[in-house]
């Protein structure tokens, strides 16, 4: 973990990772939707309606999984203090934000023609609400003060005593009444859902998976690029009132 903590190795380990998980993003997506719209079959009880899922669920994972990484990192800084680690938690959860905002619009999509409504209170509903929330107020905290350190630990903490709205998230359907079903994939038994329709959830997720990594990638190394120009505009700046 201390070898990648270094900005210019991250920054070669990048070049090299860059393309292969845009490739990878492009064609999963590109083959996932294929298989969405043209092979997986329509639900027996939700009819085409059932096609959401292939978007609403990936997006799900990602955001839940995301905040899980900005934790871990936001544990790493305060820890180690690794100044990567802070830079690569604010950058993704920026993507956070935009994989919970599709779960919850694609959520609402979705809830109109089988509950009846856009929005109920429901415990899964009201607790991914929450994570758009701490999501928003960890970006505010972060870059409160022109990102200063005291911003950047606050914001960490933040980060840390959110990750209890994780599990709440995961197991909301089984601790409380709920319109949400409860887990169909990852179950002792085995997934319930057919293979017809479990093949092109699982193409989509890997395809968000790697569009995540490559945007991550892409911010990164922006990151890192505007933080060189800053010190370089500094070390300008103090030659000159030097000479």
């Amino acid at each position: 973990m201390h070898r990648f903590a270094n900005p210019a190795r991250f920054q070669r380990m990048s070049r090299v990772l860059l393309p292969i998980t845009a490739g990878l993003a492009v064609w999963l997506i590109a083959y996932g939707l294929h298989l969405v719209f043209f092979v997986a079959p329509d639900d027996y009880q939700q009819g085409v309606a059932v096609r959401i899922m292939y978007i609403h669920v990936p997006a799900a994972w990602m955001c839940t999984m995301i905040y899980a990484m900005m934790a871990l990192l936001s544990a790493t800084y305060l820890v180690w203090k690794h100044t990567l680690a802070d830079i690569i938690a604010r950058e993704i959860a920026a993507i956070g934000v935009v994989f919970t905002l599709i779960t919850l619009a694609t959520g609402m999509l979705w809830g109109k023609p089988m509950w009846g409504a856009y929005w109920v209170w429901d415990a899964r509903l009201t607790s991914v609400l929450v994570l758009l929330f701490l999501y928003a107020g960890y970006l505010a905290v972060a870059n409160a003060g022109a990102g200063s350190e005291k911003g950047r630990i606050a914001a960490a903490w933040l980060c840390i005593v959110g990750a209890i709205n994780l599990p709440i998230i995961k197991f909301s359907v089984e601790w409380w009444n709920t319109l949400h079903q409860p887990a169909s994939i990852i179950r002792l038994s085995g997934p319930a859902i057919d293979k017809s329709m479990l093949a092109p959830l699982l193409i989509m997720l890997a395809g968000a998976f790697c569009l995540m990594l490559t945007l991550l990638l892409l911010r990164v190394g922006a990151a890192l690029n505007e933080q060189k120009i800053r010190r370089l505009q500094i070390s300008k700046i103090s030659h000159k009132s030097a000479a």
